[in-house]
């Protein structure tokens, strides 16, 4: 006797994240807090198991499922990358106020001290194609530091390190400038680890002074003006799509 078909199920967290009305962070204090309710009971645990058909409402209003949007931004530096900040700095929100978009988030992270192309969408699972470590979905940089890397050092970001148990080391890597003091490095990286190439470049004596990313995959950042934003061409959307 065949089995009965099974609809996947998910937590309540996750179907808000996954439907791009709030970060799966987000819709766990929602719920903690009280104010998601399911077919009109308030549910209050964020693994509460969801099987599709539910409505689902955040303060009386009802989650339907929002219309996906991707946005590229120039990211500055000293920016931060959150929705709030506990010590009051700016966030790359900041430079979206006005615009009347729905809750989007970064897709993967850039530094306070580290700027360029940022990425946001509220398409939860395009933003987890491109930051999954297993699609290898290229990132670029370019890189300047204090002193003068040779061709001995291209060769040892090339076969990487281990800093603080982690290995470290570059995809691509090339020297593009060099000036009395300082470098400028183009380094590609097809996974990336906190404070990758920071790490990287210190543990072979150099000092990180500016560190742009400058392409994800083969968007490039282009002449995008620094703290500004586009919605990305479905060309564009589609070649980042890896799920």
């Amino acid at each position: 006797m065949p089995k009965p078909s099974q609809t996947p199920t998910f937590g309540l967290a996750r179907t808000l994240s996954k439907r791009g009305i709030c970060s799966r962070s987000q819709a766990e204090k929602l719920a903690r807090e009280g104010k998601v309710r399911v077919d009109g009971k308030v549910v209050r645990d964020p693994e509460f198991r969801i099987r599709g058909p539910e409505r689902i409402d955040i303060d009386g209003a009802a989650t339907d499922r929002v219309t996906p949007v991707h946005l590229v931004m120039n990211k500055p530096r000293g920016i931060v990358v959150s929705a709030s900040d506990e010590r009051g700095r700016d966030t790359v929100y900041s430079l979206l106020e006005g615009a009347a978009l729905p809750w989007l988030g970064p897709v993967g992270r850039l530094d306070k001290a580290s700027e360029g192309l940022l990425l946001l969408s509220n398409d939860t699972v395009w933003a987890a194609g491109i930051t999954d470590p297993a699609t290898h979905v290229p990132k670029t940089y370019h890189v300047q530091v204090a002193g003068h890397p040779d061709e001995g050092t291209i060769t040892a970001m090339l076969e990487g390190v281990v800093d603080e148990g982690e290995p470290l080391r570059a995809g691509a890597a090339m020297l593009l400038r060099q000036g009395e003091k300082n470098a400028w490095l183009e380094v590609t990286l097809d996974e990336g680890r906190n404070r990758h190439i920071r790490r990287l470049m210190s543990a072979l004596g150099f000092e990180v002074q500016r560190l742009v990313r400058v392409a994800i995959g083969d968007l490039p950042l282009g002449e995008l003006p620094k703290g500004k934003w586009r919605h990305l061409l479905p060309a564009e959307i589609e070649a980042l799509r890896r799920r």
